[in-house]
């Protein structure tokens, strides 16, 4: 564990564009805690002016319909989205993980068992899955529905991806000579092969936090996510007739703009993520 940590540090001290990445998800991630906590935009329901006012010194991203500050909506936004992409991830990838375990260490009837059920969810279109998911989950419309939506179908690649490296990572000699030793299989899984796997887990936390965050937007944006509250598939939607109806541009470009600013340091991070933790280079 100590040689991964180094391994990662040691990487991304060398590459700018990583550690530029590290800095945006750092400053969102900051900006989401203080919003959390009431300190940063307490007044996003509030009308404080004009409807439709133009960015000013005052409003840097303009006012909405109600008079209610862009700038505010949008921080609350990213409140959202971390606080979607956190609890999904916290969902998605122990469940993953375990599933994955024991299906590419047991293999048998535990093997078929999973693989049909990732296979059937998978087989499913992911939005239609959502959709479904999120109007008959017995919390109602809101932000639990939506990230437990979205830890129930995003467990599917981490699992395939887990499954895979634990089929070939349990013929090498050091899982035979943890066997031949007497080490039973939930220490073989656990201390000897778990770790062997981390660094594909790490990519797929990544990966699923990202996917998280979009798929969130777009069930916001169709009218089962985020209830009352500033997503920015909720600002994404109300500003659509705006953009079209008044040529009010103002929400519209503040929403997609926090939210291409967001996905591309998880990209670039995700790229980096993947290079760092490559066993193929030193």
């Amino acid at each position: 564990m100590r040689d991964l940590w180094n391994k990662l540090r040691r990487r991304f001290g060398r590459d700018k564009l990583a550690l530029f990445s590290v800095a945006v998800i750092a400053i969102y991630t900051v900006t989401g805690l203080l919003a959390l906590s009431g300190i940063l935009a307490p007044d996003y329901a509030r009308s404080v002016g004009d409807a439709y006012a133009p960015p000013s010194w005052i409003h840097p991203l303009g006012l909405d319909v109600l008079g209610r500050s862009i700038w505010e909506r949008t921080v609350q936004g990213a409140r959202v989205a971390l606080i979607v992409g956190f609890v999904s991830t916290f969902i998605a990838i122990p469940f993953g993980t375990a599933l994955g375990l024991v299906s590419g260490y047991f293999r048998g009837v535990v093997d078929a068992i999973v693989v049909w059920l990732y296979s059937t969810l998978d087989s499913v279109p992911t939005i239609l899955l959502l959709l479904t998911l999120a109007l008959v989950l017995p919390t109602g419309k809101g932000l639990a529905t939506v990230c437990i939506a979205l830890g129930i179908t995003s467990w599917v690649s981490t699992c395939r991806v887990v499954r895979g490296e634990i089929i070939r990572q349990k013929e090498f000699d050091y899982v035979r000579a943890a066997r031949s030793l007497g080490a039973t299989d939930g220490r073989i899984l656990f201390i000897h092969l778990l770790p062997n796997a981390l660094h594909l887990i790490l990519v797929q936390a990544s990966l699923v936090f990202v996917y998280s965050i979009k798929s969130e937007i777009i069930l916001s944006y169709l009218g089962v996510g985020v209830q009352n509250f500033p997503s920015w598939g909720v600002m994404i939607d109300d500003a659509r007739l705006e953009l079209v109806g008044r040529g009010v541009w103002w929400q519209f470009a503040a929403a997609t703009g926090a939210l291409f600013v967001l996905v591309l340091a998880f990209n670039l991070f995700n790229d980096a993520l993947k290079d760092a933790l490559d066993p193929n280079q030193s």
